[in-house]
């Protein structure tokens, strides 16, 4: 059974920092195309960092440049999003996925798909 399954998130002070993990079982993560999205109440959904299965290409929303480095670890069969100067418009249930490795990195990240997994709830707030 192919399965995500996201962690780490929490309420966290602005200025604050937070690594998100996306565990994957079921399939070898690292040969897909994979990436962080994430949703926020009344909002809709945005892809946030996409990375490829060389790893060479690597996509990030603008309002998460500079803050946000997305990594992976093949031993884990886990991917990362390190979060830093996290600010309260961060806040949202943020969830991985993957898609074919073919498919264009951008292209992807900037339709998210549906969230089908629990995800994990970022809230930066005072």
């Amino acid at each position: 059974q192919l399965q995500l399954v996201e962690s780490g998130g929490g309420l966290v002070q602005p200025g604050g920092s937070l690594r998100l993990s996306c565990a994957a079982s079921g399939f070898t993560l690292d040969k897909y195309i994979v990436g962080w999205f994430r949703q926020a109440p009344g909002k809709e959904r945005e892809g946030v960092s996409c990375i490829d299965s060389s790893g060479g290409n690597i996509y990030y929303a603008d309002s998460v440049k500079g803050r946000f480095s997305i990594s992976r670890d093949s031993a884990k069969n886990t991917m990362y999003l390190q979060m830093n100067s996290l600010t309260p418009e961060d806040t949202a249930v943020y969830y991985c996925a993957a898609d074919r490795p073919w498919k264009d990195v951008q292209s992807i990240c900037t339709r998210p798909p549906v969230q089908r997994g629990q995800g994990t709830q970022v809230t930066v707030s005072s």
